[in-house]
């Protein structure tokens, strides 16, 4: 039973890698938003180092790094609407 569950709680790990790896960040912020652009940057920046990070650890991070990087991944998706928005109240 204890392997059992250790194998559902691996398999929920590497699947929510994956999902998050599909989803990652993207720059697609023009020069016209530098700041932006720039944040985006770090932000792909930072979720490769993570990728990284997980490679060198075989993934023994606690899921900690995965939350990581789904919490990047909806950064950079926060920075896009802020775009999209300074893009809308330009004059």
């Amino acid at each position: 039973m204890k392997n059992l569950l250790k194998g559902i709680a691996l398999f929920l790990v590497l699947a929510t890698g994956l999902l998050v790896f599909a989803q990652g960040p993207v720059v697609d912020i023009g020069r016209r938003h530098g700041n932006l652009q720039a944040a985006q940057e770090y932000i792909t920046a930072a979720y490769q180092k993570i990728d990284q990070a997980q490679a060198d650890n075989r993934g023994h991070l606690g899921g900690h790094a995965a939350r990581a990087k789904e919490l990047l991944t909806e950064a950079d998706e926060e920075l896009r609407l802020a775009a999209d928005v300074a893009n809308q109240r330009r004059y």
